[in-house]
């Protein structure tokens, strides 16, 4: 395959990858048509508020033959959508937030796409308000999953005519609702406006389901670690439950007129096993805006979660693409 070609190929299935995402956002309306019939009732409302900004970032490097600098011809796509609907009347505040995030690149004589990114999540804080003060009575739901399934390179060793060789190929890991995070409880929300928020739930059920083929023993699929689980979940079962306190913090500053610093803090810990290990997922967003339509964007994720992985995830992310606010 001819340089031409090879991106070709990569640009299809960067489309693909699109198209795998837009089908499963409207899954994910026709699914709950009672909550997006609301719409309609949401524009005819003072109380009601509601905002969406999508973002694309395209990165694409080509190499010929002759090139001698080193470098491999490769084509990469992200697109981030972020929905809010808040309501707020009598004392009563309600604040909703869906980020839907895919990615993936296709790297030169490589047969498959390499995902990049791949995160699903709503955030639903509602409150109370506490007589004149920026406190509430609260209830919190949190929801986590991701579209697409997840591979890691795996190496095994055989021996052929007397030689030792190692093979090495991509085992999938995860895949959509596979895992999957749910979180609720009841608790006590500071919000001082809507770009400087805490909130604070000492009673929060945790719930994570996994697809069986993956703690399933005896299925060669399965990805068991050491102690015989999967994500917290224990060998042959598909659902692990916690309680805990939950931690949620928002705060986004305005650096510069056109630059904007979002950071996203999400703190547990499980009373039930080791509630010293608390879970961690800190992302923040840097936000440098050109125009009404070019922006560049900076993310940095991190992720400490030890039914995962013993140490910390970490995501960065850097891109100049399209921004279009849809509301």
């Amino acid at each position: 395959m001819n340089l031409i070609d090879s991106q070709k190929t990569a640009f299809q299935q960067i489309l693909y990858a699109a198209s795998l995402f837009c089908f499963y956002l409207m899954l994910l309306k026709s699914g709950s048509s009672k909550f997006w019939a609301q719409e309609t009732k949401i524009e005819e409302s003072n109380h009601w508020t509601e905002s969406a900004m999508t973002t694309l970032l395209f990165n694409q490097a080509a190499f010929n033959n002759e090139w001698q600098g080193g470098g491999v011809s490769n084509i990469s796509g992200n697109i981030n959508l972020t929905y809010n609907l808040n309501y707020s009347n009598n004392g009563v505040n309600w604040d909703t937030k869906v980020t839907a995030e895919y990615g993936a690149a296709k790297i030169q004589n490589q047969d498959n796409l390499q995902k990049t990114n791949d995160r699903v999540e709503v955030i639903s804080v509602l409150g109370k308000k506490i007589k004149n003060s920026p406190w509430f009575y609260s209830g919190l739901f949190n929801f986590k999953t991701q579209f697409d399934s997840g591979f890691e390179v795996t190496e095994r060793t055989e021996v052929m005519n007397g030689v030792t060789v190692k093979i090495s190929g991509d085992a999938r890991n995860s895949k959509f609702f596979s895992p999957a995070y749910f979180l609720a409880g009841p608790g006590i929300l500071w919000k001082k406006n809507d770009d400087l928020k805490l909130n604070m739930a000492p009673s929060t059920a945790k719930l994570i389901l996994v697809s069986s083929m993956f703690t399933n023993p005896n299925d060669p699929r399965n990805r068991l670690d050491n102690s015989g689980k999967y994500f917290g979940v224990e060998s042959g079962k598909t659902m692990r439950s916690e309680l805990g306190l939950a931690l949620n913090g928002y705060a986004k500053v305005f650096l510069l007129p056109n630059v904007e610093l979002e950071n996203i803090l999400g703190l547990y810990s499980n009373y039930l096993d080791k509630p010293k290990n608390i879970d961690i997922d800190y992302t923040a967003n840097l936000t440098m805006r050109v125009n009404n339509l070019i922006t560049t964007n900076i993310a940095l994720q991190a992720i400490y979660d030890d039914n995962a992985v013993k140490g910390f995830q970490i995501r960065q992310a850097l891109g100049i693409g399209v921004t279009y606010k849809l509301k």
